[in-house]
């Protein structure tokens, strides 16, 4: 049986030598178990409910380390900061709704083939991409008013 996300974050961790506190497990278990993209503040909050003396600053470093080693990916939007996506911390294209401001992952195949005939038509390395589609999601079109 293959590791949980959770689980391959943490031996990740460990290999590299760092320290493993209740409240950097927590921070680690909620970005492997959520499919929300939180923000740092969504894990703060939720962290915090269990670990009342976790401070924010503690939640921005375990997620800055996760993010250099490669077990989150950090997305920046310029008009409601960054989110991070622990569940799927390699390059994906992510469907971004205007109004409530949910992410979801789309299950894309081509997405490799893109990348590979835009190397080979423009001469590019491509080290990494971010595709990202704005819109409005299927609840917030379900509640809009006509």
């Amino acid at each position: 049986m293959p590791p949980t996300r959770f689980q391959s974050m943490l031996a990740n961790l460990r290999t590299q030598g760092h320290r493993v506190t209740p409240q950097r497990l927590a921070v680690l278990r909620y970005l492997a178990e959520s499919a929300e993209h939180p923000s740092v503040e969504d894990i703060y909050r939720a962290v915090k409910a269990d670990f009342p003396t976790t401070s924010l600053a503690t939640v921005y470093k375990t997620v800055a380390l996760l993010k250099e080693l490669g077990e989150a990916m950090e997305l920046g939007f310029s008009d409601s900061g960054n989110r991070y996506d622990g569940l799927r911390p390699y390059p994906h294209p992510h469907l971004v709704c205007t109004r409530c401001r949910k992410i979801m992952d789309p299950d894309l195949e081509g997405i490799a083939d893109l990348t590979a005939e835009l190397a080979r038509e423009s001469g590019f390395r491509i080290l990494t991409q971010r595709m990202d589609f704005f819109g409005i999601c299927p609840d917030c079109q379900k509640n809009a008013s006509p």
